[in-house]
C-alpha cells in the first residue's frame, strides 16, 4: 500500500507538467537558444556572417538548424525544427522519391530574432507555434523589458502588452515559459486549436459540396416551406425559368435559406416559411439619409434575411420561439486592436453596428471564431454599394454561408459558399475588399439532409 501510495504522488505531482506540455506540439529549441546568445543573437551582423549554418540536437534527440538570413533591411537568426518532406529524384534508372531534411523558419516550434541590418538594433524576435505560419507571437524591446503581439493572419489580436520580464528572457524561454508569462495578457483562447470540434462543421461542407452540380443561380427564387419554387419578394410562383432543366433555382437568399432548412427539417419535418425571413430588423429615422433612402430601396433585405434565418433555426433547435433580437445569433465581437498594413500598424474597429465587419477582415475573424465557438457556421448579409446611382447607395442584397474548422493536422480554412456554388475565402475577400459582411451564427449538425 506504501508503494502504491508513492507511484500516485509522484504521478499527480509530475502531472501538471505534463500537462502543460501537451497543449503544443512541437518541438522545443529554448535549451540550444541558451548557448547561442554571445555568438549568434548579440553578435554584430559582421561577425554573424561568419557564422555557418549549424544543427543542433534538444535534450529530446530532436535536430534545429541555427541560421542568418537577410534581406535589404534586416537579417534573420532562425533556430528552426526540422522537418522531412519527399522529394522526387530522378535519373537514368528512372524517378525514385525520396526523403530530405529542411528547416522551415515559420513551421511550429520555429524561433527567429530580427535585427536592423543597418545598426544591428534588435527589432522583434518571433515565435511560431501554428500549422497557419501567420499565426505567431512577437516581442519587441522596450527599456530593459518586453512588449508582446498575438499576429492572427496580419491583424493584431493584442499589440504592445507589457511582460514585465526583460526582452533577453525570450532568449532562452520555451513556448510554455511564453505563454506562462502572458497567460493573463494575451488571448490565448483565440489561438489554441483543438482540431477534433469540427467533424460536423465539415460533414456539412461535404454534403453542400456533394449537391452544388444540382444547383442553379436564379435572382429572386426560394423553395417555401411547402417545397414550391416562389419568389422571394411576393411569394407567389416563380416565372420565366427554364422547365426542362432539372436542377433547383436559388437565388442568393434561397441558397443560404436552403442550408438552413436541411438543418432544421430533421428536427422540425419541415421548412422554414419565407414571410417571418422577410421582418425588417433595422429602424432608421424617417428624416435622416438612410430614411429617405429605404422609401426608395430595401436596404436591409438580406441583413434582415440572415437573422430572421438564424433565429428560426435557433427556434427549432430549442424549441422555443426566438425573435432575432432575442436569439443571440448576432456575430459582435471586437477581437482586434489593429491591423498590421505597408505603412505599419493601423487601428481598425472590427465591428460596425448595421454593417459587420469590413471584409479583409475575416479570415482573422474566423480563425478567432472557429476556436472560440467550435462547430459553429455563419450566414452572411453582403452589404455592398451600388455607384451607378447618385448619391451611392449601400445596401444589404447578398447572402453567404461561412464554414471555418481546422484540418485534422491543426490548419485552418473556411468553407465559403455563395449563389450555389463555392469560392475560396481569398477569393471572396478579393471580390468583395471594399464592402462589409454582417454574420448570425447556428450551430452545425451531422443531422444534415437538404433537399
Amino acid at each position: 500500500m506504501k508503494k502504491i501510495f508513492c507511484f500516485l504522488l509522484v504521478l499527480f505531482c509530475f502531472s501538471p507538467i505534463f500537462a502543460a506540455n501537451t497543449n503544443w506540439n512541437f518541438s522545443d529549441s529554448s535549451e540550444i537558444r541558451k548557448t547561442l546568445v554571445e555568438k549568434w543573437f548579440e553578435a554584430p551582423l559582421s561577425a554573424v556572417r561568419m557564422n555557418l549554418p549549424e544543427i543542433h540536437n534538444n535534450p529530446a534527440g530532436e535536430k534545429f538548424q541555427v541560421r542568418l538570413e537577410e534581406s535589404d533591411s534586416t537579417y534573420n537568426i532562425f533556430v528552426s525544427p526540422q522537418t522531412k518532406i519527399k522529394v522526387d529524384v530522378y535519373s537514368d534508372t528512372g524517378k525514385e522519391t525520396v526523403e530530405q531534411d529542411v528547416y522551415p523558419g515559420d513551421a511550429p516550434g520555429s524561433w527567429v530574432l530580427i535585427k536592423d541590418k543597418r545598426t544591428d538594433k534588435i527589432l522583434r524576435m518571433r515565435y511560431y507555434f501554428q500549422k497557419d505560419s501567420e499565426v505567431f507571437v512577437q516581442f519587441t524591446p522596450s527599456g530593459k523589458t518586453a512588449f508582446a503581439d498575438l499576429v492572427i493572419f496580419g491583424n493584431y489580436a493584442a499589440k504592445g502588452v507589457p511582460t514585465g520580464v526583460p526582452f533577453t528572457t525570450f532568449y532562452s524561454a520555451s513556448f510554455d515559459k511564453v505563454t506562462n508569462i502572458t497567460k493573463h495578457s494575451l488571448p490565448w483562447n483565440y489561438v489554441t486549436v483543438d482540431q477534433t470540434l469540427y467533424h460536423s462543421v465539415l460533414q456539412m461542407a461535404a454534403v453542400i459540396q456533394e449537391r452544388l452540380p444540382g444547383i442553379l443561380y436564379a435572382p429572386n427564387a426560394m423553395y417555401d416551406e411547402n417545397s414550391d419554387l416562389v419568389q422571394i419578394s411576393s411569394g407567389k410562383p416563380f416565372e420565366g425559368i427554364h422547365t426542362e432543366d432539372s436542377r433547383m433555382m436559388l437565388s442568393s437568399a434561397g441558397f443560404v435559406k436552403w442550408i438552413a432548412d436541411g438543418l432544421v427539417e430533421p428536427i422540425a419535418g419541415g421548412r422554414i416559411k419565407r414571410e417571418p425571413l422577410l421582418q425588417e430588423t433595422v429602424q432608421v429615422k424617417e428624416t435622416g439619409l438612410q430614411g429617405s433612402l429605404s422609401q426608395k430601396y430595401n436596404l436591409f433585405f438580406s441583413l434582415d434575411w440572415i437573422r430572421n434565418l438564424a433565429s428560426a433555426v435557433i427556434s427549432v433547435y430549442t424549441g422555443k420561439t426566438y425573435k432575432f433580437n432575442q436569439s443571440g445569433v448576432d456575430v459582435t465581437i471586437n477581437p482586434f486592436a489593429s491591423s498590421i498594413s505597408s505603412f505599419g500598424a493601423e487601428n481598425i474597429v472590427t465591428f460596425v453596428e448595421n454593417s459587420g465587419y469590413s471584409v479583409p477582415v475575416l479570415k482573422s475573424l474566423f480563425y478567432v471564431l472557429a476556436n472560440l465557438e467550435p462547430g459553429t457556421i455563419y450566414f452572411g448579409a453582403i452589404r455592398g454599394t451600388d455607384r451607378t446611382v447618385t448619391p451611392e447607395v449601400k445596401a444589404f442584397n447578398d447572402c453567404v454561408a461561412f464554414l471555418p474548422y481546422f484540418a485534422t493536422d491543426g490548419s485552418f480554412g473556411v468553407y465559403v459558399f455563395m449563389n450555389g456554388r463555392g469560392i475560396s475565402i481569398e477569393e471572396f475577400c478579393n471580390i468583395y475588399q471594399d464592402d462589409f459582411v454582417y454574420l448570425t451564427r447556428v450551430k452545425s449538425s451531422e443531422q444534415f439532409f437538404p433537399q
